[in-house]
């Protein structure tokens, strides 16, 4: 599917995007080359492979998982305006 001047200018259009004229064949062309690639990706057979979550096959290092601070909602709740049950509560702004 190859984009044409007048598709180009819709897009632009539609998006906001302010193009002038010595623009409109580089990003016509460059919108072109996109599709072409997509649809080289498209064309390629995938049966029978599976999806991969990573391309390298990595897993993550994890660090332990330790409390490094103590807790300090009590001493954080007793300057806010109002809690209960210690959760903060703050006053309805949709009705």
């Amino acid at each position: 599917m190859a984009l044409q001047r007048c598709d180009v200018e819709k897009i632009a259009h539609l998006a906001r995007l302010g193009l002038n004229e010595a623009e409109l064949p580089h990003i016509t062309d460059a919108l072109n080359s996109i599709l072409g690639l997509v649809d080289q990706m498209q064309a390629v057979d995938t049966d029978g492979i599976e999806p991969l979550a990573h391309p390298l096959e990595a897993s993550q290092r994890l660090r332990a998982d330790q409390v490094t601070e103590r807790n300090q909602r009590d001493a954080y709740q007793a300057i806010a305006p109002a809690t209960e049950n210690g959760l903060y509560l703050v006053p309805k702004v949709i009705e």
